[in-house]
């Protein structure tokens, strides 16, 4: 395919561009409209629709591991089951661009390659490659805001493992799901115990002979029924939608920050409960110590939630099984462990993670020169060092994604606001002389919040300082009183000035 080079095209100038039509970037476009009428922004989408992972992962039964009332939207209020499907939450965001006018500010099939700033005219330009024909547009900015998500679409981790090329059966990975995979009758192994396999599991027993869940280690899970008692309870007095809404997300939100709080408090006792309840699900005769038994503390990974224990009756009623092992090789029929056992598959699923990307893996550069993020320090994890007028969304890992979403949001058309009434047409972050003796160190505690997929991606990530200021927390509760009470005078907003970067 010929490529068609925009450097002859005068490029189109907007005031906010965003990158990404999936969740952030939807939530970004509807805040503009309402908070800072007026302005003239654009959503660049590389994806031929909305949706992001909702719209680009295909495996069965993808849904959320979330709940919608503090996934979804604030503004918009959520009817349906709490964990709701793909299919679902597409319909909900579709809604929303419907209701708000929003379709005319999104330009898909526009993937943003390079974006470069330039201190002299305070402007991001952008070059983005339509896929389908190669031709590149070129676009001005004075904001970029990136609503991209954090990991490679359609492109899965694939850890090293020997002899993948000798297996003879079919091999396909969770996040590159064919359109037309039949497993009918099939003998199913899925490698991995996250939230992806405890979805893909339950909903191919239906149709394969038998599904085997292959782990390296247990995973944490809690189960329970999809719905919310107190949604349910409101509805049936015929409360109004929006209020269900509203006290629905604060129960769920108290009762996430208390059971947060206990994982770090009384580890030993919500470990009891957790493994409690896939006891009783499974029978006292199952060895639960051995397959469902971490061996970290709750809340350093993930935990997945599965409505209505759907993993758990699978394996009760022999329709999945575990095997808890590691992977000596694969072989013409299968996958040899460790142990010496040799699992046989007509199918192999692995639903091993993603790759994170930066930013979109967007190149970046500033005034001429080359950015690396990991050179960079974040500032509450909305900004970088090193990077102006760029404010960015990165979500919760223990709570919903789209809480920190709107509170960036917020801050963002506060700080445009701040900015358009100071007259001032750039600002960049930096620690301050009071800071010079703060320690840095990884984006995110080892300690903290440990999955495989963060540890081998922290050199791809900004920086993090020993103050409050300059981490990601994941405290929605603090988030939502500090964020909005930032002092945009205060000494780490720098304004008109030189771009610093601390490291």
């Amino acid at each position: 395919m010929t490529q068609v080079s925009a450097d002859d095209e005068m490029p189109e100038h907007f005031d906010v561009l965003v990158v990404g039509a999936g969740i952030s970037g939807i939530n970004a476009a509807y805040h503009l409209t309402k908070q800072c009428s007026g302005t003239r922004f654009v959503v660049l989408e590389a994806f031929e629709t909305f949706g992001g992972t909702w719209w680009s992962h295909k495996y069965p039964g993808i849904r959320s591991d979330s709940d919608l009332h503090t996934f979804g939207y604030r503004f918009k209020p959520w009817v349906g089951p709490p964990i709701a499907t793909a299919e679902e939450i597409l319909a909900y965001m579709g809604e929303v661009i419907d209701e708000n006018d929003l379709a005319g500010h999104i330009r898909y099939r526009h993937r943003i390659t390079s974006a470069t700033w330039s201190s002299s005219d305070n402007l991001w330009t952008v070059v983005a490659r339509q896929p389908d024909t190669g031709r590149e547009s070129r676009f001005t900015a004075n904001f970029l805001y990136m609503g991209q998500g954090y990991y490679r679409h359609n492109e899965g981790y694939w850890p090293d493992w020997p002899f993948m090329d000798q297996y003879e059966g079919q091999l396909v990975h969770s996040e590159e799901w064919p359109e037309y995979l039949d497993y009918a009758h099939k003998q199913v192994v899925v490698i991995g115990s996250g939230a992806t396999a405890a979805t893909i599991i339950p909903n191919m027993c239906d149709k394969a002979a038998h599904v085997t869940m292959l782990q390296r280690s247990p995973t944490f899970f809690r189960t329970g029924r999809n719905a919310i008692e107190i949604a349910e309870t409101l509805r049936k007095l015929e409360i109004d939608e929006s209020w269900v809404h509203e006290i629905t997300r604060k129960q769920i939100l108290h009762d996430q920050t208390a059971f947060t709080a206990r994982t770090f408090e009384e580890p030993e006792a919500v470990k009891e409960e957790l493994i409690g309840e896939v006891r009783r699900l499974l029978g006292p005769d199952y060895d639960i110590e051995k397959h469902f038994t971490p061996s970290y503390r709750p809340w350093r990974q993930r935990i997945a939630f599965v409505p209505n224990a759907d993993l758990f009756t699978n394996i009760a009623a022999g329709r999945a099984s575990v095997v808890t092992d590691e992977i000596e090789c694969f072989t013409r029929t299968g996958i040899l462990l460790k142990s010496g056992e040799e699992l046989n598959a007509d199918l192999i699923v692995a639903a091993t993670g993603f790759n994170m990307n930066a930013f979109g893996d967007i190149a970046f550069e500033v005034d001429g020169k080359v950015v690396n993020l990991h050179d960079t320090l974040t500032y509450r994890g909305m900004m970088c060092t090193g990077l102006p007028n760029l404010v960015s969304v990165f979500g919760y890992f223990r709570a919903s994604w789209t809480l920190r979403a709107d509170l960036v949001a917020d801050f963002f058309c506060r700080l445009m606001t701040h900015m358009k009434e100071t007259g001032a047409g750039a600002v960049a972050v930096a620690p301050g002389p009071e800071e010079a003796d703060m320690q840095i160190g990884d984006w995110v505690s080892d300690e903290d919040f440990n999955p495989n997929y963060i540890k081998r991606s922290l050199h791809l990530m900004p920086k993090a300082g020993d103050r409050p200021e300059w981490q990601h927390t994941q405290d929605y509760w603090r988030d939502k009183d500090e964020i909005p009470a930032i002092d945009l005078d205060g000494p780490e907003f720098i304004y008109n000035g030189q771009v610093k970067t601390p490291l």
